[in-house]
C-alpha cells in the first residue's frame, strides 16, 4: 500500500469515527428528549411482557453505583475515562477498523451520558427489562452503545485479531 493510500485510508477512518460519535450522541440525546417531553418521571409504558419504557433518573453510574459522589464527581470520573479511551484509540493501529469503530461507539455513548450528567445532574434512563422474578436495571441508548462497543472491542481483541494474525502467518510461511 502506497503512502497516499494509507493517508487517505486513515483520514477516512477518522471521519467515519467522528460521524459515528456524532450520530451516537445525537440519537441518544434525541431519544432522551422525547422520553422527557412525553413521559412523566416514573411512568412506564409496557412494550412486551418483559420490556417497558420507564422514565427514570440515574444519579450514579451503571446500576446507580457511586451516586453518593455527586453529578460533578461522576462527570469528572467520566472525563477521566474518556481521556483513557481516547489514549487507547490513538494507540490503536489504523488497520484495526472494528476496534476503531467500537471505540467511536463507546465514546459516543459516554459523551451522551456526560451531557446529561453535566446539564441535568443525572442521566435519563428509559429501557426496562423485567420478568415476574427479576428486574434488570433501567438503562438508555448511550449505555447500550457503551456495552455494544465494549463487546466489539473484546471480540476484535480476543477472537478476530488473533485469527487475522494466524492467517497472515500461514500466508507468509507458504510464500
Amino acid at each position: 500500500m502506497n503512502p497516499d493510500t494509507k493517508t487517505t485510508s486513515a483520514r477516512n477512518l477518522v471521519l467515519t469515527n467522528i460521524a459515528i460519535v456524532v450520530l451516537a450522541v445525537v440519537l441518544d440525546q434525541a431519544v432522551k428528549a422525547l422520553v422527557v417531553a412525553t413521559m412523566d418521571l416514573g411512568e412506564a409504558i409496557p412494550i412486551l411482557p418483559f420490556l417497558a419504557l420507564l422514565h427514570a433518573r440515574n444519579t450514579g453510574i451503571a446500576f446507580s453505583m457511586f451516586s453518593d459522589i455527586g453529578p460533578m464527581g461522576l462527570a469528572l470520573l467520566a472525563c477521566v475515562v474518556l481521556v483513557a479511551v481516547f489514549y487507547l484509540w490513538i494507540k490503536t493501529p489504523v488497520d484495526r477498523t472494528l476496534t476503531h469503530i467500537a471505540l467511536a461507539i463507546v465514546v459516543g455513548g459516554a459523551i451522551g451520558n456526560l451531557i446529561d450528567r453535566v446539564w441535568l445532574g443525572y442521566v435519563v434512563d428509559y429501557v426496562f427489562f423485567h420478568t415476574p422474578l427479576f428486574e434488570f436495571a433501567v438503562f438508555n441508548l448511550a449505555d447500550s452503545f457503551i456495552s455494544v462497543g465494549a463487546a466489539l472491542i473484546v471480540l476484535d481483541e480476543l477472537i478476530l485479531h488473533p485469527l487475522r494474525e494466524r492467517r497472515a502467518r500461514r500466508r507468509s510461511s507458504t510464500d
